[in-house]
């Protein structure tokens, strides 16, 4: 059976010298006869797998030496009580934008543990665009600052970030994370899922800078905490041991193949464009993201009518271009377009749309 192109939100699609590389190795890693699903945590060769990946991570993505990183689990949702239990813990304030359905989670979540603002939002707007930001909105006291970097479901990126002055700046780049370069030493912290561009679902990565961590509210569960975790080098626990392994697969095709996050940010912008130039230009299919807004990662459309919706959906799937379908919360269609979504993929696509248009337009 021929593969399909993979259009899903999360988990996605995976490059496929990755899962090559995955198979071979599959019942015997580099001569140590075993799987890396089987292999203890504690050996000598998954401690080479591990330490691997955080140097390739580190190097790839250019991470400051007063960062940490760490491999957790509970998805980037799990965050969304551990960055308020971690960071909220001297002045017990926190300010939150609210850009989609994920940071208004994450909001309402921090808002259990003390003080939290929403200081701008665009759901009045369907959250089609970044919400702009009164400075007077902001407070200087809060301990830090939020964002959702890039919007899954709604199709929108933060391409300026925020001035937040001295506050630090955390930002969940889940489904944006490893698909441009970032300056991270302009946020205080980021998290993110691994299961868009980094890895198979069950690995939660966390960077974040070494002076914000060592005193949690009251009450964290220990697995909670920042401080705990980056002494024990992500290891207090049993980690995700194969999603960490795939981690390290990609990051080495990223490095090798791609070359590097400049280059995946060409490939991405190019992707993209070739998408929104099509449905720019269409009389059938509308985007919904506000052109200054928009995602490189998830491309959100419609066509106003539910039923036709339904119908290209249905036949996008049989013509091998699968989980087209928009999020359950607002319907329409969506194109998640990670990393390992080829060129080729989108410019198929761009013609079975331009089809489908003809044939129903």
């Amino acid at each position: 059976m021929s593969r399909v192109y993979n259009f899903s939100a999360g988990p996605s699609m995976l490059p496929e010298a990755v899962l090559q590389k995955a198979a071979a190795e599959m019942m015997d890693y580099e001569g140590s006869g075993q799987s890396v699903m089987e292999m203890s945590h504690r050996s000598k060769v998954y401690d080479a797998i591990i330490k691997g990946a955080e140097s390739l991570l580190r190097e790839v993505m250019a991470i400051p030496e007063n960062y940490k990183v760490l491999f957790l689990q509970g998805g980037a949702s799990s965050q969304f009580a551990a960055v308020p239990m971690n960071l909220m813990t001297k002045n017990h304030k926190a300010d939150y934008v609210l850009s989609g359905q994920f940071s208004t989670k994450a909001y309402q979540e921090a808002s259990r543990y003390g003080d939290v603002k929403a200081v701008a939002s665009s759901k009045e707007d369907t959250f089609s665009h970044i919400p702009e930001i009164d400075k007077n909105e902001c407070r200087p006291d809060a301990d830090y600052f939020h964002i959702c970097m890039n919007n899954t479901i709604y199709g929108t990126l933060w391409h300026t970030l925020p001035n937040t002055g001295d506050v630090p700046l955390v930002a969940d780049i889940s489904s944006c994370i490893l698909s441009q370069p970032i300056d991270v030493s302009k946020f205080g912290l980021l998290y993110a899922g691994a299961q868009k561009n980094v890895a198979p679902a069950g690995l939660t990565i966390v960077i974040v800078r070494e002076d914000l961590i060592g005193e949690t509210l009251p009450g964290t569960p220990t697995m909670f905490m920042y401080d705990v975790m980056a002494k024990n080098d992500s290891m207090y626990n049993t980690p995700p041991c194969w999603s960490i392994y795939m981690c390290k697969l990609v990051l080495e095709w990223i490095q090798n193949d791609i070359g590097g996050l400049a280059k995946m940010e060409e490939r991405n912008v190019k992707k993209a464009q070739l998408l929104y130039d099509f449905l720019d230009s269409s009389k059938l299919f509308k985007p919904c993201a506000r052109k200054d807004s928009r995602s490189i990662m998830n491309v959100t459309f419609v066509t106003g009518d539910a039923d036709m919706d339904a119908k290209f959906v249905k036949e996008a799937a049989a013509a091998g271009f699968v989980n087209l379908k928009g999020h359950r919360s607002v319907g329409g269609m969506r194109a998640s377009i990670y990393n390992a979504m080829p060129v080729e993929g989108i410019e198929k696509l761009v013609a079975f749309m331009r089809d489908f248009e003809k044939a129903n337009g």
